[in-house]
């Protein structure tokens, strides 16, 4: 009798502390349909709004502190524009320098390679905003003059293939002095040209050999008879089967494979003892 008196009494005690009030009951439900309102508009569980509101605050917190972040930013990239303009003006001057000292080593290259009466220059000028990177906000562009007063321009459109070789060649020559590459490749750069200027070209082309390994690709038999070594490159089918393509051969040729290879070039398909003379005259002239 006593545990049902006090269980009695502690049903009172519950009961006197719940709120019966019907309209707090009616402002709870009004409540929990509002969140689940804005649950399903915001896209996310109701226990999810809490975390909602604070990103949403801190969100309109950063558009009212706007513009002093833009003012920050706005400090910083001024900052970094200076900066960035004092580097490539000490690299421009220093580029400046560098192309008036190329420019005029690269004179001293033509007349050998007989092009004595040609002009070579580099011009420097300004790139758009756009395109400054970090190799700086300058244009770099070689141009030719091949006639004395005539107009200069640019290497590729002025010179005839001819041209365009020797001065890759004198470039070549030129900055190979700064380049620590130690074997340099020259595919036909006597390209276009031939008898005294062949002559020069493989003479020079020799002389560069002195500081460092020269490869190169030719057809001029001038060319050929600087060379130290020689192999020779060939195409051949026979003995494939249809079908099989191309077998590409190099050779390493001795003293008689040279000069009959030269003769070859100097006379064609048939090779004549005249022609074998002058490959002898040719490689005994580029002898050391």
């Amino acid at each position: 009798m006593s545990e049902a008196t006090e269980a009695d009494a502690l049903l009172e005690t519950a009961a006197a502390g719940l709120d019966m009030d019907p309209e707090s009951l009616e402002r709870a439900e009004e409540r929990l349909f509002a969140l689940r309102a804005l649950a399903r508009k915001h896209d996310v569980d109701v226990d999810a709004l809490a975390d909602l509101a604070r990103e949403l605050e801190a969100k309109v917190q950063a558009l009212e502190d706007g513009d002093a972040r833009l003012a920050e930013l706005s400090a910083v990239e001024r900052t970094c524009r200076e900066a960035y303009g004092k580097a490539a003006t000490t690299l421009s001057r220093a580029r400046r320098k560098a192309a008036a000292k190329m420019d005029r080593a690269v004179a001293k290259e033509l007349k050998p390679l007989k092009l004595e009466k040609a002009a070579f220059m580099t011009r420097i000028g300004n790139l758009g905003e756009d395109a400054w990177g970090p190799d700086g906000r300058d244009k770099v562009a070689f141009q030719v003059s091949t006639n004395p007063g005539a107009p200069a321009g640019p290497i590729g459109k002025i010179s005839s293939g001819g041209e365009l070789a020797r001065f890759t060649l004198a470039l070549k020559a030129v900055l190979a002095l700064a380049d620590p590459v130690t074997t340099l490749v020259f595919d036909e750069v006597d390209s276009g040209v031939g008898g005294a200027v062949a002559d020069a070209v493989g003479e020079r082309l020799k002389g560069l050999a002195d500081a460092r390994q020269v490869m190169v690709v030719t057809h001029s038999p001038q060319v050929a008879a600087q060379g130290t070594h020689h192999w020779l490159v060939s195409k051949s089918d026979k003995g494939l089967g249809a079908g099989s393509g191309v077998l590409t051969s190099v050779d390493a040729l001795g003293d008689a494979g040279r000069k009959e290879e030269i003769a070859r070039m100097l006379a064609g398909a048939q090779i004549t003892d005249e022609a074998r003379a002058a490959a002898g005259s040719l490689l005994e002239g580029a002898a050391p």
